[in-house]
C-alpha cells in the first residue's frame, strides 16, 4: 500500500495507527502513545469505548440507513435529549461539524427571508475562527489558508476582529446583517474564550436590533468546557448552535440545533440530507450524550481541567524559554509557545510518545478524553515536560 492515489492534502504525521483503547493508541510498529489529540476533540470519550462499541453492534444488526422520507425513531429520541438540555427547540442532523454550520447559516438568512427581509444576509465571523471546509464555511471564518485559490468571496460574509468592541456594535446594528457567528470557545484558532460578561454584551446586543446569534461549539460543546455548552458559562443562548465532533463519539455525525423562531423558515424542502440523521448514526450519537451528559462525567472534566491547568501553568514557571502561556477552557486547553509548534508537535510524538494537536497562535491543543483519570493526567504532564526538556534542548544546539 502507498498513499500515491491520495489526494495530497494532509500533512500527515509519520505515524501509523492500528488500535486504540481509552487514551492510548498503539502504532502498526507496536509503540504506545497517551493521545490528547482524541481525532482533535472528537473521541470524547476515548478510543473503543465499551458503551459505543455495544451501540455499533447493536444497531447494526438490525439498520443501517434508510431515506429521511421516513421516520427514524432514533432522530427522535436524540433530538429529544438535545432540546431537553439546551435552548433549542429542533434539530437538523448532520453527518459533520462543517454540514452543521452549513445549515446554521442557511437557517439564519432564510429567517429573514420568510419574514419579508431578504435583505438581511449579512454573517459576521470573527478573526482567528474556524467553521469547516465547506464553501459557506470556509467563508464565514475567512481564513486565506482556506480561502485562497477558491474563487472570488462569497457575498455576505464579513470579518471582525477579536475584542473590537466598536466594530462588532455597528455590525450589529447594520440593517442586513442576519447574524452573528462564533466559537465561546475558538479551538484551531488559538484556544481564545469569549470572556463571560462578553457573551451576555452579545445577548443583549443582538436582541436591541434583531440579530440572531449562531455559536459554533463543533470542538467547545458537548462536555469539552466543563458544562455540557460552552455558552452556559455566560448564562446565556444563542439561537442557533452548530455541534459535531463528540457527539458521535468518534463515529460521523453533526446537528444543528436552534429555536422555533430562528427556525422559522425551514420548512419541507428547502433543506435536506441523505446520510445524516442516520439510524446507525443515531444509536451511536444517543449512547454518547447519554455518557457524556451526565454529571459524573462533566464533573471529572472540571477536576481534570482544574489540574492540568496548575500543572501546565507549573511548566510554563520551569521552562519559560518554551511555553508562553496556557489558556483554553476545560479540556480545550492551549500551550502558547516560543519553539514552532509543528516541531514541538513531533518532538512531544517521538521523544514522549505524547499525542498533542497543533492551533493558530503558535500553540499546542491538549484535547484528552473528559474520561482521563487523575493518574494518566499525571501521565500526560509528567510526558509534556519531557518534550519542553527535549525542547529547550534542541533550541540551545
Amino acid at each position: 500500500m502507498s498513499t500515491e492515489h491520495l489526494m495530497g492534502v494532509y500533512n500527515r504525521a509519520p505515524l501509523e495507527v492500528e488500535r486504540g483503547q481509552g487514551a492510548r493508541l498503539w502504532a502498526a510498529d507496536g509503540t504506545e502513545y497517551l493521545d490528547c489529540v482524541m481525532g482533535i476533540s472528537t473521541n470524547a470519550l476515548g478510543h473503543a469505548h465499551p458503551v459505543l462499541v455495544q451501540a455499533v453492534k447493536d444497531q447494526a444488526e438490525k439498520l443501517w440507513h434508510v431515506s429521511n422520507i421516513f421516520r427514524i425513531p432514533g432522530q427522535e429520541a436524540l433530538a429529544d435529549r438535545l432540546c431537553e438540555t439546551s435552548f433549542a427547540d429542533v434539530v437538523f442532523f448532520t453527518n459533520s461539524g462543517t454540514e452543521a454550520v452549513e445549515c446554521a447559516i442557511k437557517t439564519a438568512r432564510k429567517h429573514f427571508s420568510a419574514k419579508g427581509q431578504p435583505e438581511r444576509i449579512d454573517i459576521y465571523g470573527f478573526d482567528g475562527s474556524f467553521h469547516g471546509r465547506t464553501y459557506g464555511a470556509i467563508n464565514a471564518a475567512a481564513n486565506p489558508s482556506y480561502t485562497n485559490g477558491f474563487g472570488p468571496p462569497m457575498e455576505g460574509f464579513h470579518q471582525l476582529t477579536f475584542g473590537d468592541h466598536e466594530a462588532l456594535k455597528a455590525a450589529i446594528a447594520s440593517p442586513t446583517t442576519a447574524a452573528i457567528i462564533v466559537e465561546p470557545v475558538q479551538g484551531e484558532g488559538g484556544c481564545r474564550a469569549i470572556p463571560e460578561v462578553c457573551l451576555r454584551g452579545l445577548r443583549q446586543m443582538c436582541d436591541e436590533h434583531g440579530v440572531l446569534i449562531i455559536f459554533d461549539e463543533v470542538q467547545c460543546g458537548m462536555g469539552r468546557s466543563g458544562k455540557l455548552w460552552a455558552h452556559e458559562w455566560g448564562d446565556m443562548a444563542p439561537d442557533i448552535m452548530a455541534i459535531a465532533k463528540a457527539l458521535g463519539g468518534g463515529f460521523p455525525i453533526g446537528a444543528c440545533l436552534a429555536t422555533t423562531e430562528a427556525a422559522s423558515g425551514m420548512v419541507a424542502g428547502v433543506h435536506g440530507s441523505t446520510f445524516g440523521g442516520n439510524p446507525l448514526a443515531m444509536a451511536v450519537g444517543l449512547a454518547a450524550f447519554n455518557e457524556i451528559a451526565g454529571a459524573a462525567t462533566l464533573a471529572n472534566v472540571n477536576e481534570i481541567a482544574g489540574y492540568l491547568k496548575q500543572q501546565l501553568n507549573g511548566l510554563k514557571d520551569r521552562y519559560p524559554d518554551v511555553i508562553v502561556e496556557v489558556r483554553g477552557k476545560g479540556l480545550l486547553m492551549g500551550v502558547k509557545l516560543i519553539p514552532n509548534n509543528r516541531e514541538f508537535m513531533g518532538w512531544a510524538r517521538d521523544e514522549a510518545q505524547l499525542l498533542v494537536a497543533g492551533g493558530g497562535d503558535n500553540l499546542v491543543r491538549i484535547l484528552p478524553p473528559l474520561n482521563l483519570t487523575l493518574d494518566e493526567a499525571r501521565e500526560v504532564v509528567e510526558r509534556f515536560e519531557r518534550a519542553c526538556a527535549f525542547a529547550r534542548g534542541k533550541m540551545a544546539t
